[in-house]
């Protein structure tokens, strides 16, 4: 079908603010809209300093207090007492594919991956480029990664460093849902669900976030190192690379993202001043999905292929009939100011991600809008 057929839109009473669009974008994704209005009220002058976070030295307390601030700030709502240590990188996730395995293991040892798609498949490549004895231990390719795999039904080799794995899949809607112990060292990335509800962390020894999907912007990386780890990270690294390096300077080895850290700081206020912790957000991002994976499965237009039991409360993908339709339906979330519906350029199909920043109310315009344009193109 053209996009620009002469077929009616469907019709939804826009609740928007100050005419913004409703966004459902992978990443970057959403910001809440309560920070975004305190970052606009102290862009110009920050804390009586005369100037906006972007223009203050790096090596002002001003900066560290946020640095500091923003640490202590994860620790209290993830409950985390002083076992963990919290940085704040650059780089993205993508830096990380290659800082864990430099840090934790040396050419020729064994370490342990799960392949659960897309940027599963990134960190592995990116580790086998440095000459690591990798073992794909696990893996959803079989059925084109619709599922997860049994974490309780994997073993690690005994000799692996350490095993890695994503927690919540972007591109094809997927997530584990929880953590069994291992024998070995877990890594997970948890870029795209980190800080959207509580996690039991006894079973992790490092956790790693790029903060443009649930707790701010692209520039920075959050992560968390067990402090048991630092003793096998491996001498002669790049000084720059080595996490010792970062922790001993306090996430300002060299000049850090500070406007990035700046938004994640409001975000994670926001969790805990606003929304008042992450289990009062998990209730809003649990009710948020359930909305809409009840709708998706109860239309028949609309088809999530997803294992329910593997279905991210991150990503929700879904498919229509045909790649017209899909077209047109994409075409028309976008008229309606509803954006950043289309699937990744890999997968194709549609997918809305309902992080943090996405509100109920968003969700449920969304739905709305779905149901008149399955009213209009039932098959």
């Amino acid at each position: 079908m053209n996009p620009q057929s002469s077929v009616a839109q469907p019709q939804i009473q826009k609740k928007f603010h100050n005419n913004r669009v409703l966004n459902f974008y992978a990443g970057p994704g959403a910001l809440p809209l309560p920070v975004l209005e305190r970052v606009h009220a102290e862009l110009f002058n920050f804390k009586g300093t005369g100037m906006s976070v972007m223009e203050l030295s790096h090596r002002s307390q001003e900066i560290q207090d946020i640095i500091d601030d923003s640490a202590e700030r994860i620790k209290r709502l993830m409950s985390l007492d002083d076992q963990f240590e919290i940085i704040f990188l650059q780089g993205g996730g993508s830096l990380q594919f290659l800082m864990v395995p430099m840090n934790f293991s040396q050419p020729g040892e064994e370490i342990d991956y799960i392949d659960t798609g897309y940027w599963a498949g990134k960190a592995i490549r990116a580790a086998q480029s440095l000459g690591r004895d990798l073992k794909i231990i696990a893996s959803s390719s079989d059925c084109n990664y619709t599922y997860v795999p049994d974490l309780n039904q994997i073993h690690p080799r005994p000799g692996a460093k350490f095993i890695h794995l994503c927690s919540n899949n972007t591109v094809v809607g997927t997530q584990f849902h929880s953590f069994p112990a291992f024998t070995i060292p877990v890594v997970a990335d948890m870029s795209s669900d980190f800080m959207s509800k509580p996690i039991d962390v006894s079973n992790l020894s490092v956790i790693y976030a790029h903060a443009q999907k649930n707790v701010g912007l692209a520039g920075t990386t959050i992560v968390l190192i067990r402090r048991e780890m630092l003793t096998k990270i491996y001498d002669n690294l790049p000084e720059f690379l080595d996490y010792r390096t970062h922790i001993k300077s306090k996430s300002n080895y060299h000049t850090p993202p500070c406007f990035s850290i700046y938004i994640t700081w409001q975000i994670l206020r926001w969790i805990e001043e606003d929304i008042g912790g992450l289990k009062q957000l998990e209730k809003i991002n649990e009710k948020k999905a359930s909305l809409l994976y009840n709708f998706i499965d109860a239309t028949p237009l609309f088809h999530c292929a997803i294992a329910p039991a593997s279905r991210s409360q991150m990503n929700v993908v879904f498919t229509l009939p045909n790649e017209s339709l899909e077209k047109q339906f994409i075409y028309e979330t976008s008229q309606a100011g509803i954006i950043g519906v289309a699937g990744h350029r890999i997968r194709g199909g549609c997918r809305a991600s309902l992080y943090n920043g996405v509100t109920l109310e968003a969700v449920e315009t969304l739905i709305e809008f779905m149901d008149e344009f399955a009213k209009q193109h039932s098959f």
